[in-house]
């Protein structure tokens, strides 16, 4: 039954990308089909769960990997997790998936796709700026790398596609894969 099942969707992808955004729509659609869900976004575990943690390599691996565990946790336990943080290397991407997919769960990884450019110009928080003007260090994108997924399960063109055509693309897949039950059934 698709309801008990826990399983991952990780959103990666640059900084205004728009992996918070879908999270927030995203929670909801799959509450309204029966499925316990929570989101880890990268931001709030940082405060909480990752606090005193700076933005060297090895601090972004260890908030990355904290998230990993949270979140095979609550997959094992048939939650619907959803992350949202830049989780910027593949490397330790990919070691989530193997700690989820080693328990039994799906690990779908999702890759937000957006230019810098594009971010850029929907920074509402100025980031982008201050990490150009020198005043953040190690800004991803733009002087700390982004490794995209070599082949996440979706990827979501969402620096050129509405939010609403990027969600209704994710929900379609995980409908696919029978993760979720199709709107149909739903009802």
């Amino acid at each position: 039954m698709a309801e008990n099942r826990g399983f991952v969707i990780w959103f990666t992808g640059l900084s205004g990308a728009g992996k918070s955004t879908l999270t927030e729509m995203l929670a909801p659609l799959l509450r309204e089909r029966g499925h316990r869900v929570e989101i880890l976004d990268g931001d709030i575990v940082r405060t909480n769960l990752s606090k005193g943690l700076g933005f060297s390599k090895e601090d972004r691996d260890t908030n990355i990997l904290r998230i990993g565990f949270v979140a095979n946790l609550l997959a094992r336990n048939g939650v619907v997790v959803i992350t949202a943080a830049i989780s910027p290397y593949r490397e330790i991407r990919d070691q989530n998936r193997a700690l989820v997919e080693g328990d039994g769960s799906p690990f779908i990884e999702v890759h937000a796709a957006a230019t810098v450019a594009e971010c850029e110009a929907r920074d509402v928080k100025g980031l982008y700026a201050d990490a150009r003007a020198g005043k953040i260090k190690g800004f991803t994108g733009i002087d700390d790398p982004y490794e995209p997924p070599h082949s996440p399960e979706v990827l979501l063109q969402t620096g050129r596609d509405s939010v609403e055509r990027s969600l209704g693309e994710l929900m379609s897949y995980l409908e696919s894969r029978g993760l979720i039950a199709s709107a149909a059934i739903a009802r």
